[in-house]
């Protein structure tokens, strides 16, 4: 466990009499991405909302960096959120934005940081454009420089793509695929699965609150879409 970043031990969620996730043991390792899919109601976004410490097992435990993200400001620290909310404010510019979670995260450097975020996403000429101006693109690549900018060693993604075309999905696959180069552990809740197959190390599956399928992933988008299907009862995405 020494070299997991996310670590599940018999995790369990209900809500009232409805069991979300069912005694869910999962490991992911440092630096891999795992692409998590399954039904709507399979427990997706429950098992999410566990890893970012955001909701607490009903029973098991949850291991953020070998620490309880509930429990734990260090193991909080090392989690960054990218959704399709993208937690930005339409009134400031981009620059604004960034500095403005730059302080939330008490980085000394925020300034540098900020720089250098913009420029990784390639808005770095816009910096100063209020957001109501950017496109849903855009302000999804500045939200991805927000949940990256303190440099967490988990990040979660939330259904990233909602929303983009496919330009636009591409855009920012690439940048994904960059952030996992840097080394960053990643986990991604996803309906549009075939986006993921560049980025995605290990597709594990859920349904009905438990993993029903979980393997090394190497493979084209079509390939990925047609190992998805069964699972999701579909035979297109």
């Amino acid at each position: 466990m020494v070299n997991d970043d996310i670590v599940l031990e018999k995790a369990s969620k209900n809500f009232a009499s409805f069991v979300a996730l069912r005694s869910v043991d999962l490991s992911i390792q440092r630096g891999q991405f795992t692409l998590l899919a399954g039904a709507n109601g399979a427990g997706k976004s429950t098992l999410l909302r566990l890893a970012a410490g955001v909701s607490r097992p009903s029973s098991g435990r949850v291991l953020i960096a070998g620490e309880d993200p509930q429990r734990n400001s260090k193991a909080r620290a090392a989690i960054g959120l990218l959704s399709h909310h993208t937690l930005l404010y339409d009134d400031l510019s981009a620059e604004e934005n960034l500095s403005f979670f730059a302080q939330l995260y008490g980085l000394t450097d925020g300034t540098q940081r900020v720089e250098k975020a913009l420029e990784e996403v390639g808005l770095l000429e816009h910096r100063r454009r209020r957001l109501r101006g950017f496109s849903r693109g855009m302000r999804q690549r500045l939200a991805l420089a927000r949940a990256t900018l303190h440099r967490p060693a988990v990040l979660l993604l939330d259904e990233p793509f909602t929303g983009l075309d496919q330009p636009a999905c591409a855009a920012l696959s690439q940048r994904l695929l960059h952030v996992k180069n840097q080394g960053h552990t990643c986990m991604m809740v996803t309906h549009r699965v075939g986006e993921a197959a560049t980025l995605a190390d290990r597709l594990v599956v859920l349904r009905r609150g438990r993993i029903c399928h979980d393997q090394p992933w190497q493979g084209s988008s079509q390939e990925l879409v047609e190992t998805c299907a069964p699972f999701l009862g579909t035979t297109t995405l």
